[in-house]
């Protein structure tokens, strides 16, 4: 259970933290904050106790085992109703299976991904590679696109597209030691927020959550995004 965990996290690290900072890159702002998963309590949410969709930060902010919350984004698409489009795993409960095939919309432009958690690691994973390998993973959420997959970009940006949104998405380590979540402050086409996570962070792995939909809850930088409810969340809690 979530709580049990938690509480295990609290007694064996001091307060959990994360580094927020606004970055400009190739004249396009960016937000990112990075989270050592060796130290910190990185979880995904999306239902309560009771079953019912979390849906905001503030719904993070007041489930009971959380005492405060650092940093929250909204992670991976989801349905009219809050459910997960792909592959969800919350303390080791699958509630969506994984989805292997291409389909409409920016999750089904192959190769898409999946953001595995475990104590201690994180990493991002294209889909194949994670059914193939079968990773155990505490918490995992599946979108789409990948935006970087072994240090290359997605092979369907174009850098003239036109289409350009507020965009979301994390990036791992090779070690799986840190993740790095990013939102745009300006519209970014796909080939400008992958090269960020490439070229910028160095990152050999990232992962897009969602576009139009981002939000970002970042304590330290006095930021909390409002607007659409949410499906899943990804957050540093202790």
């Amino acid at each position: 259970m979530r709580w049990l965990w938690l509480l295990a996290v609290i007694w064996a690290t001091p307060a959990a933290a994360v580094t927020c900072a606004d970055v400009d890159y190739l004249g396009k702002s960016y937000t990112a904050c990075t989270v050592d998963v060796t130290a910190e309590a990185l979880h995904l949410f999306h239902k309560d106790a009771s079953g019912n969709v979390i849906g905001s930060f503030s719904g993070i902010e007041s489930l009971p085992e959380v005492s405060k919350l650092h940093f929250a984004m909204n992670a991976g698409m989801y349905h009219d109703d809050r459910s997960p489009v792909g592959h969800y795993v919350e303390d080791g409960v699958e509630t969506m299976r994984v989805i292997t095939n291409a389909g409409p919309g920016n999750f089904g432009l192959l190769p898409n991904g999946v953001f595995c958690i475990a104590n201690g690691t994180a990493r991002v994973i294209e889909t194949l590679a994670y059914v193939a390998e079968a990773p155990t993973c505490r918490d995992a959420t599946q979108s789409g696109p990948m935006l970087v997959i072994d240090g290359a970009l997605h092979p369907r940006f174009l850098e003239d597209s036109t289409s350009r949104f507020i965009r979301n998405g994390v990036g791992t380590t090779a070690d799986g030691s840190r993740a790095v979540f990013v939102i745009s402050n300006d519209s970014v086409s796909f080939h400008e927020f992958g090269s960020f996570f490439r070229d910028h962070l160095g990152l050999p792995n990232a992962l897009y959550f969602d576009g139009k939909v981002s939000r970002l809850y970042a304590s330290d930088l006095g930021r909390s995004d409002f607007g659409f409810q949410l499906g899943p969340m990804v957050g540093v809690i202790n």
